[in-house]
């Protein structure tokens, strides 16, 4: 538990940084591309982020969990295997973005050298995913926190320098904001393949044992498969909500250049707010995936229970304090961004999606330890199902708008809190209150 909660407080200090600096990018972003560029940059982000999903093929989650469960002197022959598949992985979906991407119609809207800067992500992603599942795996989460920190800090500096010594228009502009994020990408996987290999060096004299390709190759898709359609549909979601909640705004009476800068108010400033805290939750799920996954594969339910209380503490010790900052302070916090936007209105009315956003992370870290991945996915898709429908009719009603999407948002996240935590408890075989004497008697 000590080592588990110093990995979460390692990352939680770094993370807390890296959103830190994640809020100066999207305040700099804001003031240099203006409402509708922002708008344009949130709206071309979450297809950026499908196509790296699909890269990684969410090999960090599978490799952290097989690094946990197995002895160690299997390590070096899986990681082995791990980069084969990486560079398969990377070489498909390279061919496949080249094939397919120059068809996609969300590209039109941008600069050509967009989808050059998408073809360079996928082999990066591919890559950085097996350093980042070792590191995850293994327990170095000081690697992990430090890759982290470099992404954020060198795109805010470059980000800074390149729009204080250059003029762009607005196309060149969001194009240099991609490059930039881009560019950061880069120097993480550089970093990362540094200290994997320098890793295997030192342990290359320790006492190996070799693995079959066919074996590590099952045990990785096994997740990485389930795992992938689960971040896939994420993704597919969150790439559609940007057209789905303009199109409703749309509908509702608004023009598309408003529906665009509505939208880059929401996802550029109400969202970069709520959202900061939850580099907390995100620091769990990374320590959480492998500590929970070993626990289960020994069987060791008490630890799981045990765990489970404390985790649930530990976000609404934060997650309930930084809501009701979020509420009172909207204003000033908004203020940042753009003077007097109705962002302010929006990130008071999605305080209930921030706090449930906050204890979706770990339950879904822990659905994956305790090998229900089909069960998250079905839970995402439901929640999401729902949650569509109700942006798209509140949200084309011209009296709702904007506030009929966020109601509809804030009902697909209760869902889907409500649908892990049952599925969780139920796993482990503790009730809903989270009381249990053995549990509670070893807390006094």
């Amino acid at each position: 538990m000590k080592l588990f909660f110093r990995g979460v407080l390692l990352l939680a200090i770094a993370a807390f940084i890296g959103e830190s600096l994640e809020l100066v990018i999207n305040i700099v972003l804001a003031r240099e591309l203006g409402e509708q560029g922002l708008g344009l940059y949130m709206s071309i982000l979450p297809t950026i982020m499908l196509i790296a999903v699909l890269a990684s093929m969410e090999l960090p989650i599978s490799i952290s969990k097989f690094v946990a469960e197995k002895d160690k002197r299997y390590h070096r022959s899986m990681l082995l295997h791990a980069i084969g598949i990486a560079s398969f992985i990377a070489i498909l979906f390279l061919a496949l973005a080249m094939i397919v991407v120059p068809h996609i119609p969300v590209f039109e809207l941008y600069h050509p050298y967009v989808k050059i800067l998408v073809y360079i992500l996928i082999p990066i992603i591919s890559f950085s995913s097996v350093f980042r599942g070792y590191f995850m795996g293994s327990q170095q989460m000081g690697k992990i926190a430090i890759s982290n920190f470099i992404r954020r800090a060198l795109q805010l500096v470059l980000l800074v320098i390149v729009y204080q010594l250059f003029q762009f228009e607005h196309e060149i502009a969001l194009l240099v904001a991609l490059c930039t994020l881009i560019a950061s990408e880069f120097v993480v996987f550089a970093y990362m393949a540094t200290m994997f290999f320098i890793q295997l060096r030192s342990e290359r004299l320790e006492e190996h044992a070799t693995l079959n390709g066919d074996t590590v190759r099952k045990g990785l898709l096994a997740v990485s498969l389930p795992m992938t359609g689960v971040r896939i549909f994420h993704s597919v979601t969150f790439a559609v909500k940007p057209f789905l909640i303009k199109y409703a705004l749309v509908n509702a009476g608004l023009t598309e250049t408003m529906a665009t800068a509505q939208f880059g108010k929401l996802a550029g400033v109400a969202f970069s707010i709520g959202f900061f805290p939850a580099f907390i939750a995100h620091s769990l799920l990374i320590v959480l995936i492998p500590t929970v996954a070993e626990a289960y594969a020994k069987q060791d339910y008490l630890k799981l229970q045990n765990l489970l209380i404390q985790v649930m503490k530990l976000t609404l010790a934060y997650g309930l304090p930084s809501v009701l900052i979020f509420y009172f302070f909207a204003e000033p916090l908004t203020g940042l961004f753009f003077k007097d936007s109705p962002a302010v209105v929006y990130l008071q009315l999605l305080v209930p999606y921030f706090l449930f956003h906050f204890f979706v992370i770990p339950l879904q870290a822990y659905l994956i330890g305790l090998g229900l991945v089909k069960d998250a996915l079905m839970h995402a898709v439901w929640s999401t199902f729902i949650s569509f429908l109700l942006m798209y009719f509140l949200g084309s009603n011209p009296n709702l708008q904007m506030h009929g999407i966020i109601i509809g948002m804030n009902t697909g996240v209760v869902l889907l809190t409500l649908m892990h935590y049952m599925t969780v408890c139920h796993k482990i075989g503790i009730p809903l209150s989270l009381r249990l004497p053995s549990i509670t008697n070893i807390y006094r």
